[in-house]
């Protein structure tokens, strides 16, 4: 698991504090997939968990917006994650 030192979440600018929540996103979806579970369904429910909680706390559409803007985000690389292999 991964620990914060010396400052909070809350103290984090907000560029930091998303690196640091990434962080613990990939660290929980490592360990799913290191326990069986299907990529594809570790997915699903990543991006129904975001969505879910990203309407909850702004509405469905401005996140329908937000989603709409997705392809073009996607096609200039900006989820693009560039893995190390050991």
């Amino acid at each position: 698991m991964l620990k914060l030192e010396q400052k909070s979440a809350a103290s984090m600018p907000s560029k930091d504090a998303k690196q640091v929540a990434l962080r613990y996103i990939l660290e929980a979806w490592e360990e799913a997939v290191y326990d069986g579970l299907d990529p594809d369904a570790v997915a699903t429910a990543a991006i129904f968990a975001a969505l879910s909680d990203m309407i909850a706390v702004y509405g469905e559409e401005p996140v329908a917006q937000m989603c709409a803007r997705l392809p073009e985000r996607i096609r200039h690389g900006e989820f693009t994650v560039m893995k190390t292999k050991q």
